[in-house]
């Protein structure tokens, strides 16, 4: 199992760069930060958390760009994977994203994986053009677009929400695609959109009860989609449990991702030491 760092990511505390930096120097796998581009004020969407319209931390109107800031990691590591939980790619127009994520791959080595949202705020979506009822139509069209361009010497896509012609289009990614990871509840219909246009899943902060029976939906319907091996699957947990870690481990768990608080950076570093202490990191 491989353990990783997540940054909720804001204009204040510690800098998405010291904090990669450091969890690289501690062993840490893994870097991933969230995206949200704004929080509209009123909203009809429901936090899936709090299920109405408060949030549940003001970083959500606070977060960084995810791109921009796991740049400024890219340049102060050296093998750490730098990942997002999640992005919301359909929030962007998806020809400079390809770009934006391909610059990233090749600049960093290969290290992205994009882990990416239908997006809970449909309110957020709608600003940038995306009907909620049409989110995963809208995420599958980028995603395909996205593939296209970063893996043939002239892409085109044409479908309802991505269109356009034959082009080039460089640099392309050292990975030929980087891994996508799916962040959404485990459900069936989650699932197997998963199997079917993803990498792996990235579970919600919510699922620890359910985790392990989940799991095994999820393998079976991996199976059933004809998916060559198994899917990785990045679980968000709390305080490091060796009987739990194995028990993941052994139903398909392959990474352990740990949320940094809110806190400056001496206060961060000495938490990331503790939790450091706490695992196996190689």
């Amino acid at each position: 199992m491989r353990f990783g760092i997540v940054l909720f990511t804001s204009d204040r505390g510690i800098t998405p760069a010291a904090a990669a930096r450091a969890a690289e120097e501690r062993g840490f796998a893994s870097f991933f930060v969230p995206e949200h581009t704004h929080i509209p004020v009123k909203r009809e969407a429901a936090h899936p958390v709090t299920g109405d319209a408060s949030l549940p931390d003001d970083r959500y109107m606070r977060t960084l760009d995810p791109w921009v800031a796991l740049a400024t990691a890219a340049a102060v590591t050296e093998r750490i994977e730098l990942a997002t939980a999640v992005a919301l790619p359909t929030e962007h127009d998806p020809i400079t994203l390809a770009k934006t994520i391909a610059t990233l791959d090749h600049l960093s080595g290969g290290r992205v994986t994009l882990g990416a949202g239908f997006g809970w705020n449909t309110d957020e979506l709608a600003d940038h053009g995306i009907p909620g009822e049409k989110r995963r139509t809208a995420l599958r069209e980028y995603l395909e677009a996205m593939r296209a361009l970063w893996t043939q010497q002239e892409a085109s896509y044409d479908g309802r929400f991505v269109r356009f012609g034959p082009s080039w289009a460089w640099p392309k990614p050292i990975q030929q695609t980087p891994p996508v990871l799916i962040g959404t509840a485990g459900t069936e219909q989650g699932f197997r959109w998963i199997a079917r246009h993803s990498d792996g899943w990235i579970t919600t902060p919510y699922e620890h009860e359910l985790l392990l029976k989940r799991l095994g939906l999820l393998a079976e319907i991996w199976l059933a989609q004809g998916r060559i091996g198994a899917p990785r699957v990045v679980a968000l947990d709390g305080r490091p449990d060796p009987g739990r870690l194995a028990h993941w481990e052994a139903a398909g768990v392959t990474d352990a991702l740990y949320g940094l608080p809110d806190k400056s950076e001496s206060e961060v570093l000495a938490y990331l030491d503790r939790l450091a202490a706490k695992l196996p990191l190689a």
